[in-house]
């Protein structure tokens, strides 16, 4: 056998080279964390709005912590969610300034339950009847 007729294994390198596209390197994690965002903050949201709607409708009084647990939901959710950052960061300091206040308050009346229970409820039925942007191509 002549030389050349040879494999050349020696010019290869051992290990593939890296992807060298940006969204293959780092784009399953960044989807991954985003959709854990959401999961969380939809989760969170939804055990503290549960507890407002079970006490608006049985009666009963309630104390704040189905309150901090919803809107640290809904901060944890529109870190996620919402890609403008103005958009994002108002949301998330608004919700936090909410939950300090009630915090603060020490209380929950009747009508902060009814607000937070009617809000959600417009909110929720503009997203279920609302379609997505499509994408143009």
């Amino acid at each position: 056998m002549a030389p050349s007729d040879l494999p050349s294994h020696h010019n290869e390198p051992t290990h593939p080279s890296p992807p060298s596209d940006p969204e293959e390197q780092g784009g399953n994690s960044e989807h991954q964390i985003h959709v854990i965002g959401l999961m969380v903050g939809t989760a969170l949201m939804f055990i503290g709005f549960l507890n407002v709607f079970l006490s608006i409708s049985g009666g009963f009084e309630i104390n704040i912590v189905p309150f901090l647990i919803y809107f640290g939901g809904l901060a944890v959710w529109a870190n996620a969610a919402i890609e403008t950052p103005a958009i994002r960061y108002s949301v998330m300091a608004t919700a936090i300034a909410l939950a300090l206040g009630l915090f603060q308050y020490g209380e929950v009346l009747f009508w902060h339950k009814q607000v937070l229970f009617w809000t959600t409820i417009t909110i929720v039925m503009y997203f279920m009847f609302v379609e997505p942007k499509k994408p143009t191509t």
